[in-house]
């Protein structure tokens, strides 16, 4: 099965080799790798054209202006030829040489539409763990979700629910994985495993005005989607956003002891 990858990107000169090298060591090697960036100002594409040759003809770019994080996404996903898709950010990395590997494992193992994984959010420097997110299985019907950044579909998941909603401008992923969520025809597969480092600072986890802005938004997304109980729903996402950080927080506590 080849994998699609997809990393937009703006100015993000000091966080994309980090991406770059995570994807350039994979052992899976059936993939292409799309950098979507958005006319960057400073080095980044400079960074990404010196991977190129590196990267044996998998690794393919545009730059050009765009509408935001999801209509880059999109234009990732309009190009994509992979059997599967999935979306690393520029600030995030892989958290493992054999994640594709892995993930294309699961595809073939469980028969699935979708998996998904563990997720740690950590510092600028990818040392210190903030939050960990551990989805494992739920009902979406309750503020359930997968985090997004571990989310691996097939293209025809893509074809059949359409692209991400560019009316939002922080919960489109959220607004995306309630349609296929809702889904009761796709199957979507669990991995008991952190594939993902993602950094602290994104539109959606930049403290709590970032939080803020999400779950306002996000309630939004609930709404149009008529899940029932939007607000006690979002809620209960917040609760479960605090317990995560807690938890790291304790964790944390503890190993400097």
């Amino acid at each position: 099965m080849k994998i699609t990858l997809i990393t937009v990107c703006y100015n993000s000169e000091s966080t994309i080799q980090d991406t770059l090298e995570s994807v350039l060591k994979q052992t899976y090697k059936n993939y292409e790798y799309l950098i979507i960036d958005g006319k960057s100002k400073d080095n980044t594409l400079k960074i990404v054209k010196s991977y190129e040759d590196k990267f044996n003809k998998r690794l393919k770019y545009i730059s050009e202006p765009d509408e935001g994080l999801y209509d880059a996404m999109n234009k990732g996903i309009k190009m994509a030829t992979g059997d599967i898709i999935g979306i690393i950010n520029s600030d995030d990395v892989l958290a493992s040489y054999d994640v594709l590997e892995t993930i294309v494992k699961t595809f073939q193992k469980s028969k699935c539409d979708a998996t998904y994984s563990k997720l740690e959010i950590k510092d600028e420097n990818l040392d210190k763990v903030i939050r960990v997110f551990d989805p494992k299985k739920g009902n979406y019907k309750f503020g359930w979700y997968p985090p997004h950044p571990t989310l691996y579909v097939k293209t025809e998941v893509y074809k059949k629910h359409g692209l991400y909603n560019q009316k939002f401008r922080i919960a489109a992923d959220y607004d995306f994985m309630l349609r296929v969520m809702k889904d009761q025809s796709l199957k979507i597969q669990y991995i008991n495993k952190v594939l993902v480092y993602m950094r602290s600072g994104g539109l959606s986890t930049n403290g709590f005005k970032g939080y803020y802005k999400s779950l306002k938004e996000s309630y939004t997304v609930l709404k149009v989607n008529k899940i029932k109980l939007p607000f006690f729903v979002n809620g209960l996402r917040a609760i479960n956003i605090f317990l995560q950080a807690l938890k790291a927080k304790t964790k944390n506590n503890k190993s400097r002891k």
